[in-house]
C-alpha cells in the first residue's frame, strides 16, 4: 500500500475510471507530457500481450483530449497523474497500416509538403516548438502478420523520431521492440516503462480491475460474486492472483463466468484461469465440451487476417482446419466460444454492379459496413495458433477454401475478404506464387495488402506478372484507383513489360478500361513525342500513322532533325509495335480542322495527365505515372502518346464520352 492511501485502506485519491490503477505509470506519463524537469523525452510502454498497456495508454490519452477530461474526476484523481490541459499530442494509429502509411499520417497531421521520408523527419526537426507523438498498439501494425511490420515500423519511423529533438515520443511496443527503439539515445533522454516489471506491476489495480468487471457487465447475472460487494472482492482476489498479473487472462475468466455462470464454485481455484490458454480450455470442460473442439472453432478466426473474419466464412474455413465437417460443431457451438468472441463492424465499397454474398460490394462505389467477428486480443489468437500442428498446412487449406467461394472465379463477385486477403493465407502456407499469375486478382486486391504479401515473397521466387505488379502496385496505391483504372494501369504495365496475355485478359473482366495500350518502346532519352502520318512512297498506297521522338544524336535508327537543331528523330508506328522506316521530314501534323473536329483533348501536368471531351469539356479520363512525362501528344483519332525517362506508350482511348457512345478511334 503507497503512502498515498489512508489508513483504513481506502484510496486517497478516486482511480482512474478507465484503468482502475496503474499509478505509477500515470504518472511517469503526465511527467512525460508536462515536460517535467528530468522526465524521458521518450518512452516505450511495453510488457506482456495482455498486460494491460493497451488500455493505460487509451485512460492516460483521454485525459490529453479536452472533451474526454470533461467527463473525467480529474480532481478527485492523483494530481501527479493528471497531465496539464495542453493541445491534443498526434496519434496515429498504426492498426493494419504500413510504416509509410503511419510516417505519411504524422505528415498529414502537422501539415509538412515532404514528398519523401528524409524530408518529412527533416523538417520535423526543423520546428520551432516541439511536438508530441504517441504511437499505440504498435504490434497491430501492418496489413499482414507474416510481415512483421511492427518491426519495421520501429526501425523506420518511430527510431528516427526518437533522435528529433524536437519529438517527444510515447509508444506502445512489444518487449522485443522497446531496447530498440531507445538504446541509441543519450541517458536520461528514454525510459522503457514494463508493466510486467516489479517497479510498474499493479497487483492491487488488477483486483480493482476484476471487481469493476464483475460487477459492471451489462446483462450479468445475479450472483453472489456479481452483487454482494464482499463476495465480488474475495472472487476479484482470487482470480488476481491466478492471473498472475496478466489483465486479459482476467477479463477472459470473467466473460466466460458471466456468459454461462452454470457449473462455476467461486471457493474452487482450480476454476480459476491462470493463463489465456487455460481460461480456453476451463471454460470448455465447465461447459461439458471437449476444449479441441472450441479450439476449432476458433481457428479460422486466429488464423484470420485484417479486422475480422465474415461470419459465413466460419464454419467451412473450421471445416478446412479440422479436415472434417465443422457445420454442426460450429452452428451449436456459438454459446461456447462467445465469450472469446467479439463482433466488428468494417467498412466496405459499396457495390457497381454484381452482387457479392453476404451482402458485402465490389470494389467499387459507394462505402457500406458489413459485421464481421473476431477474437477479442490478438493474444487469444496467439495461444491457439501455438497449438496449431502444422500452421502452413492450415493456411493451405483455408486458402483452398477461399478459391472455393469464389463464385465462378468472377473476382467481381468475391466476397471482399477472399479478394484482399487470400494472398496473405497463400503467404504464410508458402504457396503464394502459384497464385500470382491472375490478372483478376491483381486488379480487385486492396492493393496495400497485396503488395505487402508479395514483398515477403523473394524476388527470385516471384514469377514475371508478380514482379509487374510488385513495381505498379506504389502507383496503384497512391493514386487510390478504383478497380477499373487499377486494371488500366496493369494493362500498361504488363505490355511495357512483354506480358501482352495479361493485358488482353485484362479487358476480358467486364470492366470498363479507359483505354487498350496499343505498344510500349523501352527507349531512354525521349524529349518530345508527336503524331502525324507519313504519306507514301508509292503513289496510291495509304500514308501511314506514326509517332515521331525527340531523342538524342545517335540513338540507333533515328535521323537529323529537319533543319537541324539538337537531337534526333526516330520514328515508330501509332497504331501497331515497331520502329517505323521513313524520313521524319515527310511527316504531317493533323490540319487546325482535323485536330479541332476530334472528339478528345488533353491537358498535360509532370505526371498525370487528363483527357477530355472536347465539345462537353468533361474529364472522360485521367493518366497517373510513377516518373515525370518528357513528352505527350494525342493523335485525332484518339491515340495518346506519352514519353517518360524510361519508354513511350500508346494508348487507344475507349471511354464513353458523355451524351454519346464509345470512341474507339482508328484501331
Amino acid at each position: 500500500m503507497s503512502a498515498a492511501e489512508g489508513a483504513l485502506g481506502a484510496p486517497r485519491y478516486a482511480p482512474h475510471p478507465y484503468v482502475g490503477g496503474r499509478t505509477a505509470a500515470l504518472r511517469a506519463l503526465a511527467a512525460w507530457r508536462m515536460c517535467w524537469p528530468g522526465a524521458p523525452r521518450v518512452i516505450a510502454l511495453t510488457g506482456d500481450p495482455g498486460s494491460g498497456r493497451s488500455r493505460l495508454l487509451t485512460g492516460f490519452l483521454m485525459m490529453c483530449d479536452p472533451a474526454h477530461r470533461k467527463k473525467l474526476p480529474l480532481y478527485d484523481m492523483d494530481p501527479a497523474t493528471v497531465p496539464p490541459d495542453l493541445p491534443v499530442p498526434a496519434v496515429p494509429d498504426p492498426t493494419g497500416r504500413t510504416a509509410d502509411q503511419v510516417l505519411r499520417l504524422l505528415a498529414d497531421h502537422f501539415g509538412l509538403d515532404a514528398a519523401r521520408r528524409e524530408d518529412i523527419f527533416t523538417e520535423l526537426a526543423a520546428l520551432e516548438e516541439p511536438v508530441s507523438i504517441v504511437v499505440p498498439d504498435v504490434d497491430r501494425a501492418g496489413p499482414i502478420r507474416a510481415a512483421d511490420e511492427p518491426a519495421r515500423l520501429v526501425a523506420d519511423v518511430l527510431t528516427p523520431l526518437a533522435a528529433l529533438k524536437t519529438v517527444q515520443l510515447l509508444a506502445d511496443v512489444p518487449r522485443a521492440l522497446a531496447a530498440e527503439l531507445v538504446e541509441a539515445l543519450p541517458s536520461g533522454q528514454a525510459q522503457i516503462i514494463d508493466l510486467d516489471a516489479a517497479e510498474w506491476a499493479d497487483p492491487e489495480g488488477l483486483v480493482r480491475y476484476a471487481e469493476t468487471a464483475l460487477g459492471d457487465a451489462a446483462g450479468a447475472p445475479e450472483l453472489p460474486y456479481t452483487t454482494d460487494p464482499v463476495a465480488r472482492r474475495a472472487l476479484a482476489e482470487a482470480m488476481a492472483d491466478r492471473a498472475d498479473g496478466s489483465r486479459l487472462t482476467v477479463r477472459l475468466g470473467v466473460r466466460a463466468l458471466l456468459t454461462q455462470p452454470d457449473g462455476f464454485d467461486p471457493a474452487d481455484a482450480s476454476l480459476l484461469p491462470g493463463s489465456v490458454g487455460e481460461a480456453l480450455d476451463l471454460h470448455a470442460r465447465r461447459l461439458g465440451s471437449d476444449p479441441e473442439t472450441l479450439r476449432s472453432i476458433l481457428a479460422p478466426l486466429a488464423l484470420a487476417e485484417g479486422a475480422g473474419l465474415p461470419a459465413r466464412l466460419l464454419a467451412p474455413l473450421a471445416s478446412a482446419v479440422a479436415g472434417r465437417d465443422m457445420s454442426r460443431e460450429v452452428a451449436e457451438g456459438m454459446p461456447l466460444a462467445a465469450p472469446f468472441i467479439e463482433p466488428v463492424a468494417e467498412s466496405v465499397d459499396g457495390d457497381d454492379g454484381d452482387d457479392v454474398e453476404d451482402g458485402a460490394g465490389s470494389a467499387d462505389g459507394p462505402a457500406a459496413e458489413r459485421p464481421l467477428l473476431r477474437l477479442i486480443h490478438p493474444a487469444l489468437a496467439d495461444d491457439i495458433r501455438s497449438g496449431l500442428p502444422d500452421i502452413p498446412d492450415a493456411q493451405a487449406r483455408i486458402a483452398m477454401a477461399l478459391l472455393e467461394a469464389v463464385p465462378e472465379q468472377d473476382w467481381s463477385r468475391a466476397d471482399p475478404y477472399v479478394r484482399d486477403r487470400l494472398a496473405a493465407h497463400t503467404l504464410e502456407a508458402g504457396l503464394l506464387p502459384q497464385l500470382l499469375t491472375d490478372p483478376g486478382l491483381f486488379a480487385y486486391a486492396d492493393p496495400v495488402v497485396l503488395r505487402a504479401a508479395v514483398e515477403a515473397v523473394p524476388l527470385e521466387q516471384l514469377g514475371a506478372p508478380a514482379r509487374t505488379y510488385l513495381r505498379t502496385a506504389p502507383l496503384l496505391i497512391r493514386s487510390q484507383a478504383p478497380v477499373a483504372m487499377r486494371a488500366a494501369l496493369l494493362e500498361t504495365a504488363f505490355v511495357e513489360d512483354g506480358l501482352g496475355p495479361y493485358a488482353d485478359a485484362l479487358h476480358t473482366l467486364g470492366l470498363d478500361l479507359p483505354w487498350r495500350t496499343l505498344w510500349s518502346a523501352p527507349l531512354a532519352g525521349v524529349a518530345a513525342v508527336t503524331t502525324g502520318l507519313l504519306p507514301p512512297e508509292d503513289e496510291g498506297a495509304d500514308a501511314r500513322p506514326v509517332a515521331a521522338f525527340l531523342v538524342p544524336e545517335g540513338t540507333p535508327g533515328s535521323r537529323p532533325r529537319p533543319g537541324g537543331g539538337k537531337g534526333a528523330l526516330l520514328l515508330h508506328h501509332l497504331l501497331r509495335p515497331g520502329y517505323a522506316e521513313g524520313d521524319p521530314a515527310r511527316v504531317q501534323r493533323p490540319s487546325k480542322e482535323a485536330a479541332e473536329a476530334a472528339p478528345y483533348g488533353f491537358t498535360p501536368g509532370a505526371d498525370s495527365l487528363r483527357v477530355w471531351d472536347r465539345p462537353s469539356g468533361e474529364v472522360v479520363t485521367a493518366v497517373i505515372s510513377d516518373a515525370p512525362f518528357t513528352g505527350a501528344d494525342l493523335s485525332p483519332d484518339g491515340v495518346l502518346v506519352l514519353a517518360t525517362e524510361v519508354g513511350v506508350t500508346a494508348r487507344q482511348i475507349l471511354v464513353a464520352v458523355p451524351g454519346g457512345g464509345p470512341h474507339h478511334g482508328a484501331g
